[in-house]
């Protein structure tokens, strides 16, 4: 396999090898790598996590477990008011 480099990511790697972090290119590319994989990872996770939330909104909805945004608003109105003349 070949892989183009930018001059700037060739000099990036060379410096994260001259300060003995790596032994060579190949461990610093396999290092961003094994980033680039688990971040991946955590963003499906994320993701699926998130979609699971939505589902449990969505059910509640179905169900008929909603409440009108208005009233939400006017009733954390009111909690950050009593907040501030508590202080």
């Amino acid at each position: 396999m070949n892989v183009s480099l930018t001059p700037e990511l060739e000099r990036r790697i060379a410096e994260k090898v001259e300060s003995g972090l790596y032994n060579t290119a190949s461990e610093v590319v396999r290092e961003g790598l094994r980033l680039l994989f688990r971040d991946d990872e955590r963003r499906e996770h994320d993701l699926a996590r998130l979609r699971a939330e939505i589902q449990v909104g969505l059910d509640q909805l179905d169900r008929g477990e909603s409440h009108d945004g208005e009233e939400v608003r006017r009733e954390l109105r009111a909690m950050i008011d009593a907040r501030r003349a508590a202080k």
